[in-house]
């Protein structure tokens, strides 16, 4: 049986079920076994954790995010297990929340912790993502027929694509000392992009597996080098609370 039939007939047994990977060809459960334990490569944000509190005063802006990288690996085994609407939300919602609070944790520290700098840089930040996401034709999730999605959904990450660049552009030009962080952090996710992209049109040569699993390992990667070059390179200003 042709995975296009399979696929059909899953949809027919279960219309809420989300079939968007080479991998799956059913509703069930362990149907996408390679891509839901790919997702495990996001537990490296832990590595991050002991920095993060061996410091003197904590901050929420690097517990947070460390706490969001986990959760990611978490949602998105849940999603590449029950393929369902709720489960999809598991998924994308820790990952928006990574993003948006890390590029604000990126801001208030490379201002000096500064309100105004902070805010106005966040609301142009805002607009840019909005724009990115109105010219892509794509909301967050990709819904239950994969059909219709360009570049098989991959065009959703075009705003975290656009924010890494512009990070690692800037932290080049300043020759920030996690320059090389964010900038390897881009390459690789820029190419996990690739592998999600191709994943279904690759499908029969790899066996039914697909490149998905790829892009899950690399995008753990990305974040453990992101959370790596916050914590090191990027540390809370501390004032003197006299002054």
């Amino acid at each position: 049986m042709q995975r296009g039939t399979m696929r059909r007939e899953a949809s027919t047994l279960s219309p809420r079920f989300i079939d968007l990977y080479c991998e799956r060809t059913a509703p069930g459960f362990w149907d996408e076994p390679v891509n839901a334990v790919s997702n495990a490569a996001l537990l490296a944000a832990a590595h991050a954790l002991p920095v993060a509190l061996g410091r003197e005063m904590r901050d929420p802006l690097e517990l947070l995010p460390i706490a969001l990288g986990g959760s990611i690996g978490i949602g998105s085994f849940l999603f590449h297990t029950l393929a369902s609407p709720a489960a999809e939300l598991a998924d994308v919602i820790p990952i928006w929340s990574f993003v948006a609070l890390y590029v604000l944790a990126v801001i208030w520290r490379t201002t000096g912790q500064n309100v105004v700098r902070t805010a106005r840089i966040a609301a142009i930040a805002t607009a840019a993502t909005c724009i990115a996401f109105w010219a892509g034709g794509q909301g967050v999730t990709t819904g239950a027929d994969p059909a219709p999605m360009r570049l098989n959904g991959s065009l959703q990450c075009l705003p975290a694509l656009i924010a890494l660049t512009a990070f690692a552009g800037f932290a080049l030009a300043r020759q920030h000392p996690a320059r090389w962080l964010v900038t390897g952090a881009t390459l690789v996710f820029f190419l996990s992009l690739v592998f999600r992209t191709i994943d279904l049109q690759v499908c029969v040569a790899t066996g039914g597996v697909g490149t998905h699993f790829l892009c899950r390992l690399l995008n753990g990667l990305v974040v453990g080098l992101l959370l790596q070059a916050l914590v090191v390179h990027l540390p809370p200003v501390r004032r003197d609370p006299a002054l």
